[in-house]
């Protein structure tokens, strides 16, 4: 991953309610959820779910398709492990004890979507 495409997503999360709609679309797994639904979830006005939305698409960190009259968004785990992978690439510089928690996380959350590498 470059570090454009790092900044952009770390600058699309760096919002607190671009970070909860990513974090209850990586919840809901690779059936998405309906915009609808995730207003109604985190009580956020449509006009603002929106604006959110789109950052995180351009972020390539979400993706989007239509299903009937709604529009399911899905987390993009691609994208989420590349990033993952770039903030960790460089990791512990021979000291595998400091690593050694994230590599605990990442187990836990083994299998959680498709793309995901742990």
């Amino acid at each position: 991953m470059e570090s454009n495409a790092a900044v952009n997503m770390l600058s699309a999360l760096g919002h607190e309610g671009r970070l909860a709609i990513f974090r209850l679309l990586v919840k809901a797994g690779p059936d998405g959820v309906a915009a609808g639904e995730i207003a109604r979830a985190l009580e956020v006005l449509p006009n603002s779910l929106s604006a959110n939305l789109n950052i995180l698409s351009h972020a390539n960190l979400v993706t989007s398709r239509r299903a009937g009259r709604s529009i399911i968004y899905t987390a993009d785990y691609g994208a989420m492990s590349g990033l993952l992978g770039f903030l960790m690439e460089d990791c512990c510089n021979g000291a595998p004890e400091v690593c050694a928690p994230l590599g605990s996380i990442l187990s836990r959350a083994g299998g959680c979507g498709p793309g995901v590498v742990v």
